[in-house]
């Protein structure tokens, strides 16, 4: 009978991602862009030292009891891991990875791109055109959100949010941010820490990239989106983080001009009151989502689980 391979990847990959590991370690893949079923998930991770799992694998006690003693590494193809229990994880002695890095850049982009959409108003004006309704070009047309000179505020300045702030430059903004604590100078490059009610108020455009946390979970509730600005564009980055429907009431009142979320609370699905809003940017989760980018994310988790099962110290731990 034919050993089961160590390895299971719970989703297809990028291009080369998955052959790289197999010339190394058998391994099994789910190959869909769909996620397993929970019950599916709890069968095929049995008796696997190895799993390669996403944000929609939901990594807990129940899941790593059905993989079993033999389990060593959840390597986490994303740099978010609030869906893997570290503490389950530690308990069994199961090393936890995550790929931080690798998608700073490709995520900082997209950022950017929601950032300009949604402030020129470019979903409505393809809508428009795409319905086929008639227009025409006036001063007064479709008047958007200018950035250039504005005040950027971002919420979270790790990898992700300093290379955003970095791409401000271009626009001639200013630049203030908000962490539990400031960064040393050298890494602020010009940006000004404030408290976090001061960067809402004083934030024409905000863009949100901090870690989701039981401390972050809708942190910016309906109170805290009414003190900025009137006619605002807020840029989500991260699920959960935002309270959506409190986002969405936001724009429906005018309180907000504009909006953009790259991935949401409890994907797939997206709050109807959000779907309703003209003015707001939606993208299925995009952040990361170039080839170069995830196949680095790939190759980053492949990396973590060879060194682990080769009895050596994984390259980007979690809770350590």
């Amino acid at each position: 009978m034919n050993e089961q391979p160590p390895v299971l990847v719970t989703r297809r990959l990028a291009p080369g991602v998955v052959e790289r590991l197999s010339a190394q370690l058998p391994a099994a893949l789910h190959d869909s862009e769909l996620p397993m079923s929970r019950e599916e998930l709890l069968t095929a991770v049995r008796g696997r030292r190895a799993l390669i799992t996403t944000l929609d694998e939901r990594v807990d006690a129940e899941l790593l009891d059905a993989a079993g003693p033999g389990l060593e590494i959840v390597a986490n193809h994303a740099v978010g891991y609030h869906n893997v229990d570290v503490a389950a994880c530690a308990e069994r002695g199961v090393t936890v990875t995550n790929t931080p890095g690798v998608l700073t850049a490709a995520t900082a982009d997209m950022a950017w791109a929601l950032l300009l959409a949604a402030a020129r108003r470019l979903g409505e004006g393809e809508r428009l055109l795409r319905s086929g309704e008639p227009w025409a070009w006036a001063p007064t047309f479709m008047l958007g959100l200018e950035l250039t000179g504005t005040q950027l505020g971002v919420l979270g300045m790790g990898r992700i949010g300093r290379a955003v702030a970095r791409r401000a430059k271009g626009f001639d903004m200013s630049v203030r941010y908000h962490n539990r604590n400031p960064l040393p100078p050298e890494q602020e490059d010009g940006a000004e820490w404030l408290p976090l009610e001061q960067l809402l108020s004083t934030s024409a455009v905000l863009v949100v990239t901090c870690p989701l946390s039981e401390a972050t979970r809708h942190l910016l509730d309906a109170p805290r989106l009414a003190l900025l600005p009137p006619g605002a564009v807020v840029v989500s980055m991260t699920a959960g983080v935002v309270d959506e429907e409190a986002l969405a009431a936001a724009l429906e009142s005018g309180a907000l001009s504009a909006a953009a979320v790259d991935n949401f609370e409890h994907e797939p699905a997206v709050p109807s009151a959000l779907l309703a809003q003209e003015r707001a940017v939606l993208a299925p989760h995009l952040g990361s989502a170039t080839v170069r980018t995830r196949q680095a994310m790939g190759n980053l988790a492949v990396d973590n689980v060879l060194a682990v099962l080769a009895g050596e110290a994984p390259l980007t731990p979690v809770g350590r």
